[in-house]
């Protein structure tokens, strides 16, 4: 296995006006207030992956991609990372959000070796703190801003759309991986 992080400088925020070709999600559309819902559901289906076979959860599709395992692992962490920022936006005005190497961190944390099923424990417990932080979200706060650190700005709902996106398109890339790898 390549323990090799892979560049991904796409600018992903473009979801926001229009389909993802690679997933056909369409944030656009879904009542924001399903936001929670839609968190545990993807939440449900990562953890359901994480009982497949553990050699499976193991491998690469390609040189150039993640194992389920580790984009699993991505996702526990993002769902961590989004309440954080999440957090910011509704305590602060126009929160900066620090810097964060998705790249570096799957490297410093080991996603490769990491268990699946901590991973499972983990994505589930992060993905329900999220939901629910989601939940006493109302009014105005939705409006919220929030920047990343490449500047690119967000309101608490476009931020919440922009993030059911992230695990909902890796779940479509961990699929397609499982089917390039049984081929």
């Amino acid at each position: 296995m390549n323990d090799k992080p892979f560049a991904d400088d796409k600018d992903w925020t473009w979801v926001l006006n229009e389909m993802c070709p690679e997933c056909e999600f369409e944030v656009r559309y879904f009542a924001i207030e399903d936001v929670s819902v839609m968190i545990r559901s993807i939440a449900a289906d990562w953890t359901e992956v994480l009982r497949y076979d553990e050699a499976l959860l193991r491998r690469r599709p390609q040189e150039d991609r993640w194992s389920a395992l580790e984009y699993a692992a991505h996702v526990r962490d993002v769902f961590e990372l989004y309440d954080y920022r999440l957090g910011l936006m509704l305590a602060e005005d126009g929160p900066h959000y620090p810097n964060w190497d998705q790249d570096a961190t799957a490297v410093d944390k080991d996603y490769a070796s990491s268990d699946p099923a901590e991973v499972a424990v983990a994505l589930a417990a992060n993905a329900e703190t999220l939901a629910s932080h989601f939940e006493s979200v109302s009014g105005d706060d939705w409006q919220r801003t929030g920047f990343r650190s490449d500047g690119a700005a967000f309101t608490v709902e476009t931020f919440a759309r922009y993030l059911v996106h992230d695990p909902a398109h890796h779940f479509r890339d961990v699929l397609n991986g499982f089917d390039q790898i049984r081929s």
